[in-house]
């Protein structure tokens, strides 16, 4: 199980740098991505997105934070946390953005 002090449920859904998944994943649960997901992503939980992390298509979530890349779609319900070292082709619609200097 991954280190959970970021994320809001006790357990966390994690997408390795080996792995690359091709679909859809709809969920409730915090997800980290450190690989590639081509397909959405529905969780009512957090994302984070690792600096190997690569989303190729839509994000639906409550919060993310981001250090990889997504090309698609952003919507975060709540608050979307851009680290210095991501990169975002898409538009994004959220409560509250944070961008790292």
């Amino acid at each position: 199980m991954a280190d959970n002090k970021f994320f809001s449920s006790p357990s966390v859904d994690v997408i390795e740098s080996s792995t690359k998944i091709i679909g859809d994943v709809v969920s409730k649960a915090d997800f980290r991505i450190d690989g590639v997901v081509e397909g959405n992503i529905t969780t009512s939980g957090k994302v984070v997105i690792g600096k190997t992390g690569k989303i190729i298509g839509k994000l639906i979530c409550s919060n993310a934070d981001m250090s990889g890349s997504i090309n698609g779609e952003v919507e975060v319900s709540e608050t979307l946390s851009l680290m210095s070292d991501s990169y975002v082709k898409g538009d994004i619609t959220t409560a509250k953005l944070s961008v790292e200097e």
